[in-house]
């Protein structure tokens, strides 16, 4: 899954490193060696000692170890499997000084992590109330009001840099040391200070596993292979659209695909967000037209313009991060089963997923629009914990739902059918969401027209029959929604009646139900001020 993830964001953004963040602790360069064949391009080890604000205490005063105890294994287990030279090895955890920067270097450190002191430098006082939107001091928070305290500028961190900087030089004039590059792994140079063995209790340590010195490579020296070059983007896809997307021009394009060609349509819609940013390009700009399995996440990231339609069946992550394309996974002409019976695309399907629409003709897999935001998607089944984690957009379920279904929902809504309330009320983990009726005219229409476009892109007997007898389908809707989520909607549409503008009125909304204060919206931009 990792080596899957990592293969998925280089497609999304070639010319990105991409860097896997492991926690200092017993057994790291394992892991760190099972990194490094996944084809990370940097390997990032935690200390403990790090975590600002956002950190919940317990995290860091119970997780992890030292950075010095994991960098130290890292670089070691890196070093005698061959592995050193495809990976950038970075640290942090409360690094401070030119010294630490010195000390992470020795034990086999090329980059290194700056984050509490820079945001000291910046102002912070560590209040440690990242998560309530109160920050004093205007540093993190959403309110402007809050804003406007925040004193801190870039030269700030620049002065501090410099002298952590300077700091860096003269420790290196004092090794004996040109370049940082000699001093990545050199360990002989360090020695256990005799305060340290008088000590009662250090003095019974065995530090010499933490600076033993392995032969080979202590550096980056070649780049990973990612295998971008013999993507189906690279050799099929983009030469069949480059100019059309350069043009702004419509396209079309029949391509044949298996379960081998993984995250089919990335690199090219990588290439229509680089030109045309987060707008993309109208919808059913770029059209491709697949036959046959596709592999790992399919239609990863596409943007707005793109549309994949798939004749066939896919694999897992289909649309993940789905950002404003399209998709469509149709059943074969030729399949004569039940589609709403059969499976058609596997686990963890529209995961992250921020805006667009998708269209599947056929089951899904578990963990279904998990985290999604944005996305608009029917299907007529999905495998347990489906839309866990939601915090935007429709999800319309024309079949059976799984167990754990709407765990940790926050926003968006789903429209599950069922006939058996009771029944689809068991599978559901009922903490933070309620069920309603379809009442409303609008909302109805809306689901029906969803309904509607099922049908037509993927012939869909489900969706014809239903549409065939709406109003009888439409009372057998279950309408799931985020208890929360439905309370700052009644809020929002009460203050925009009160005068304020949309905006705004999510603003006071949004501080409203997360108790910063209670003020009734009487005076309107008053209300939002205080």
């Amino acid at each position: 899954d990792l080596a899957q993830l990592i293969h998925d964001l280089k497609n999304a953004n070639r010319s990105a490193r991409i860097s896997v963040k492991l926690v200092s602790k017993a057994g790291v360069g394992t892991i760190a060696a099972g990194v490094a064949k996944g084809t990370a391009d940097v390997i990032v080890i935690s200390g403990y000692d790090g975590g600002t604000g956002a950190s919940p205490k317990t995290s860091i005063k119970h997780t992890g170890l030292p950075w010095e105890l994991g960098l130290a294994e890292a670089h070691q287990t890196l070093m005698l499997n061959g592995l050193r030279d495809r990976v950038v090895l970075e640290t942090d955890g409360k690094l401070m000084t030119g010294r630490d920067v010195v000390m992470a270097a020795l034990l086999g450190a090329e980059e290194f992590g700056f984050a509490t002191a820079p945001l000291v430098v910046l102002g912070c006082v560590m209040m440690r109330a990242c998560h309530l939107d109160t920050c004093p001091v205007g540093v993190a928070t959403q309110n402007p009001e809050l804003r406007k305290k925040f004193m801190g500028d870039p030269d700030h961190i620049v002065n501090y840099m410099l002298f952590v900087a300077e700091e860096v030089r003269e420790y290196m004039a004092e090794l004996g040391f040109k370049t940082l590059d000699e001093m990545i792994g050199r360990t002989d140079v360090l020695h256990v200070s005799e305060r340290a063995k008088a000590h009662w209790k250090a003095g019974q340590l065995d530090l010499s596993t933490l600076l033993y010195q392995p032969e080979g490579v202590r550096t980056f020296r070649t780049a990973q292979n990612h295998k971008i070059d013999e993507s189906l983007d690279m050799t099929v896809i983009l030469p069949a659209v480059q100019a059309a997307i350069e043009a702004g021009q419509e396209a079309e394009a029949e391509i044949k695909i298996n379960n081998t060609n993984r995250v089919a349509g990335t690199v090219t819609g990588s290439e229509i967000s680089k030109r045309y940013g987060a707008e993309g390009l109208p919808d059913d700009t770029i059209r491709l037209h697949f036959t046959g399995s596709a592999g790992q996440s399919f239609g990863a990231f596409v943007p707005k313009g793109m549309t994949l339609h798939l004749n066939g069946d896919s694999n897992d992550y289909v649309g993940k991060g789905l950002s404003g394309g399209k998709i469509i996974v149709k059943a074969p002409d030729d399949f004569n089963c039940e589609t709403h019976d059969n499976v058609i695309i596997g686990n963890v399907a529209f995961y992250g997923a921020t805006s667009g629409e998708a269209y599947i003709n056929g089951r899904a897999g578990e963990r279904f629009a998990v985290r999604n935001s944005g996305v608009n998607v029917v299907v007529e089944g999905i495998g347990d914990h489906g839309c866990e984690y939601m915090t935007g957009g429709r999800v319309v379920v024309l079949g059976e739902v799984g167990k754990n279904f709407g765990a940790g929902m926050s926003g968006g809504i789903a429209y599950v059918l069922s006939d058996d309330a009771k029944a689809f009320k068991r599978k559901c983990n009922m903490e933070m969401i309620s069920f309603e009726k379809l009442t409303d005219e609008a909302e109805i229409k809306e689901v029906q027209e969803m309904v509607k476009r099922h049908a037509a892109l993927t012939n869909s007997k489900k969706a014809a029959d239903l549409l065939d007898n709406w109003e009888k389908a439409a009372e057998t809707f279950i309408k799931v929604i985020p208890k929360n989520y439905k309370q700052m909607l009644l809020s929002i549409e009460e203050q925009k009646a009160a005068g304020l503008s949309e905006e705004d009125a999510i603003m006071y909304a949004f501080e409203a139900n997360t108790k910063v204060h209670q003020t009734p919206a009487k005076d309107q931009k008053q209300a939002v001020v205080q």
